[in-house]
Order: structure tokens, then C-alpha cells, then sequence
């Protein structure tokens, strides 16, 4: 099938739903112009390793390194902004209630409209304090390289970007739901992931083995293209919209 017949078959599978899961990852936020992880060690960057720039040790030996980091993923993430594919997922809210469980740690979704998200690698927006896990939550703009590391106000204690670093446990509130929404929707969106990483790559396994439609969006084939229900072989940010709009012709028909 064509990308327009799997649009047309995914908007007749949604406008028949009344609960939506989202679960969505890199690929989507890709699409603002913004690396994944790995990608961005790059020029000065290159040099470390992800251990020596995302785990609790790392933190602990060198905070001004890994502070530097995440400074200058937060000024890559806010020049790049929203796409209209987190544009199209907010606006799905028009035609049944959605839940959104991302990988993605940059806070787009949130930004773009969307009002329930679960974020399962945390945000990258958030300050936690690695003593008693206050957190204070910044403005998605360009950081300010030259400002002082940040204390909490409640114990004086370093603030620590608020992601999941390697070792860590993905948060157990973002899991659980993601899980229990699986179990309640009736179809769920996939896009952007490859499908990869665990334990976030299982809830795409679980939706596939399970009774909901599932609708894929990537323009790569990944391990479940072919056990989906359809598979949109287009970026999210040319996809989601033309999905939205076969779906707001089909509300205005009825």
C-alpha cells in the first residue's frame, strides 16, 4: 500500500477510537533539527563518552562538564522548537482523548500543546537536586553558558539535569502509565522509534501483541512494520499532519 492509502486506512482506524496512546521517540524531534544523543558528541563533545557526560559518577566528579552538556542541548532544543509533527499530535485532541508516553527528554510535546504526557527519560527542562529530588522546572530558551550551577533552595544541594542518566531506572510513574494505558486505549500511535530501547521498545511490543490498532509512523521499516496494523513509510512531520486532516474531513462528513 501506498503512504496515502495507509493515511487514509490509519484515519478511519482513529476517527473509529476513542482513546489514543501515543508513544514516540527520537525520530520525531529529529525532525526540529535536533541530534539524539549520540549524535550531538560532535566537535567539542567528541572527545567523551556518554559515561562521561550522562551517569550519576560523571555528575559527581564533574559537574561543570556535565552542566556544560546539557546547557548546550537546551539551546539546540529551544532554536529548534516544535515541527508540525508534535503539532499534529496536539491537535489529535480534537477527535478522542490521547495520552502521550515519549522518549524524548526535550519537552516539545508539552510546548507544542499536548496536555498529557508521560515522559519516560525524563526532562531535560527540569533541575532536580540530587539530595532530596526538589525540582524546578526552566523556560524552554537558549541557556545562559556563563551562569552559576544551580543549588536547591530546600537543602543546598547540587541541582542535576532532571533526565534518566545510564543506570538509572526509567521513572516508575511514567512506566506504570504508559503500561496502564496500553490496556485502555484502543489504538496506539508509534512514531519516531526505532524500536531499540528497552524498556521503551517492550511497550511497543506489548501494544503489537495486544488488541489495539496500531498504527506505525517511520520512514524506515523497523522490527514491527510488518505486525502492525499500518505502517507510514513518511516522516512524522509529513504524515501526522495529512493524518489530522483525513480525519478532520471525516468528523466534518459525519
Amino acid at each position: 500500500m501506498t503512504a496515502t492509502s495507509m493515511i487514509e486506512a490509519a484515519g478511519r482506524a482513529l476517527a473509529d477510537s476513542r482513546r489514543l496512546l501515543v508513544l514516540s521517540g527520537a525520530g520525531l524531534s529529529a525532525e526540529s533539527g535536533i541530534p539524539t544523543f549520540r549524535e550531538a558528541q560532535t566537535g567539542l563533545w567528541a572527545k567523551f563518552s556518554p559515561q562521561d557526560l550522562a551517569t550519576p559518577e560523571a555528575f559527581a566528579a564533574n559537574p561543570e562538564r556535565v552542566w556544560a552538556w546539557y546547557r548546550w542541548r537546551r539551546s539546540l532544543i529551544a532554536r529548534g522548537g516544535v515541527n508540525p509533527g508534535h503539532r499534529a499530535i496536539a491537535a489529535l485532541e480534537r477527535h478522542l482523548d490521547v495520552v502521550i508516553a515519549t522518549q524524548n527528554v526535550d519537552g516539545l510535546q508539552s510546548a507544542a500543546g499536548s496536555h498529557d504526557v508521560s515522559e519516560l527519560h525524563g526532562n531535560i527542562w527540569i533541575d532536580r537536586c540530587s539530595a532530596c529530588d526538589a525540582e524546578h522546572r526552566q523556560p524552554v530558551a537558549e541557556a545562559d553558558d556563563d551562569a552559576e550551577l544551580p543549588y536547591c533552595d530546600a537543602c543546598g544541594a547540587r541541582m542535576r539535569p532532571g533526565v534518566v542518566w545510564f543506570g538509572e531506572m526509567l521513572p516508575v510513574n511514567a512506566l506504570e502509565r504508559a503500561q496502564a494505558e496500553l490496556e485502555r486505549c484502543d489504538c496506539v500511535l508509534v512514531v519516531g522509534t526505532s524500536n531499540q530501547v528497552y524498556p521503551a521498545a517492550a511497550l511497543v511490543e506489548m501494544a503489537v501483541a495486544g488488541p489495539a490498532t496500531v498504527i506505525e509512523v517511520n520512514p524506515q521499516a523497523t522490527s514491527v512494520s510488518a505486525a502492525v496494523d499500518a505502517h507510514i513509510a513518511e516522516t512524522a512531520s509529513k504524515a501526522l499532519p495529512a493524518l489530522v486532516d483525513r480525519l478532520d474531513g471525516l468528523g466534518a462528513a459525519r
